[in-house]
Order: structure tokens, then sequence, then C-alpha cells
């Protein structure tokens, strides 16, 4: 429920996308009868609907699970927070001037932010994030910790410069290829990664003795 619960926004930005870009002059004459007010020029190409809704519909959903949070009596956890602001930000820059350069540059921004937290807490304030969240769940050497948290802080910067070649190299001028990436290829490398490192950790694991 969880996974579920994450990847919303993603797999709604995917279905909205594809399906205004199968129905563009629907999706088009939406945007130019509901939204010129706040896009630049008040006018759009018809090419530029599907991300202009998809990107609207992100951000709701973003929304959305903060309120669902709320609701049910718990507390926003920080990367909620920093999502949310980096759609927002990104999403209406994206809306405002019809550019789709900048929520291209969204997933970078926010896994480049998490690669900064992660470093900062690990090398500045000897706080180490990802065992804050696993510990309760596996027990491993503080020397493994350490690996653990500087590969996550390594991977994230990758994953920002692989998503920067992917969106205005390999894809460029070529959004539904890109919206296709974001879904099933930074998906599918970050299910990889967690494969990956589990196995690693497995060979690490401190048994908890028993009486």
């Amino acid at each position: 429920m969880k996974l579920l619960f994450d990847f919303f926004p993603i797999l709604l930005f995917f279905g909205v996308f594809k399906l205004a870009e199968l129905n563009e002059q629907a999706a088009f004459a939406l945007v130019t009868t509901y939204m010129s007010g706040f896009i630049a020029g008040g006018t759009i190409k018809p090419d530029q609907a599907p991300i202009i809704l998809s990107t609207v519909v992100v951000i709701a959903a973003s929304l959305g699970q903060i309120i669902y949070t709320k609701l049910r009596g718990r507390k926003v956890d920080g990367m909620l927070w920093i999502s949310f602001i980096v759609i927002t930000s990104f999403g209406s820059a994206t809306i405002y001037l019809h550019d789709d350069a900048f929520i291209k540059w969204k997933p970078t921004i926010l896994y480049w932010i998490f690669a900064l937290a992660m470093g900062i807490g690990e090398l500045v304030f000897k706080k180490n994030m990802m065992r804050q969240v696993m510990e309760e769940q596996i027990k491993l050497p503080e020397n493994i910790w350490r690996v653990v948290s500087l590969s996550w802080v390594a991977f994230f910067i990758g994953l920002g410069l692989l998503n920067l070649f992917v969106a205005f190299v390999v894809f460029k001028g070529n959004t539904s290829a890109w919206v296709s990436f974001k879904l099933f290829g930074i998906n599918g490398i970050l299910f990889g990664f967690f494969i990956l490192q589990g196995l690693y950790l497995s060979r690490h694991v401190i048994e908890e003795e028993r009486p």
C-alpha cells in the first residue's frame, strides 16, 4: 500500500500524458478553455497540451498526498514536503512558460536534494539517514552503514545526471519517450539498485543472539 501511495503521482502523470497524447485536440481544447489565464501569452501549441495537463495533475496528486496524510492524523515526512515543493515549483514554471524543460529537470533536482541531504548528514553531522530508516529491520556493522549511505548519495547523483542525459540528449525533443523512461527506466534502475544492495547487505547482516 505504501509503495502504491508513493508512486501514485508518477502513475497519474504517465497515464494522463499518454491519454492526452492520444486525444491531443481534446486536451488542447481543455487547456485553452480552462487554463489560458495561467499560461504566458494565454495560448499554447496543440502538442504542448499533454505535458501541461499531466503537470497539473501531478501537482494536484502531490498536494493530495499531503492532505490525505494530514487527514489520517499522521505526520507528513520531510521527503514528501520536499517532493511537493519541487514538483510545484518546476511544474508551475512548466505550465506558465509552456516549456517542458522545467518538468524534465524536476527529477534531477529532487535526486540531488536527496543526495545533498544524505551527504551533509553523513559527512558533516555524522547522522546516517539510511540507518535511521532501516535499522529496525536490519543490523549492520558501523562501517557498512557508512557504505550504504554514501552509495545512495552517489546513486542519486548519477541518477540525476542520467535523467538529464536522457531528457536532453537521447530523447531531445521527444517528451513522450522521456515520460516513458521516467516511469519504466528510472524505476527499473531503482529496483535494480535495491536488489544489488540487498545482495550486498545480506553478506554483512549481524545476526541477533538468541537466548
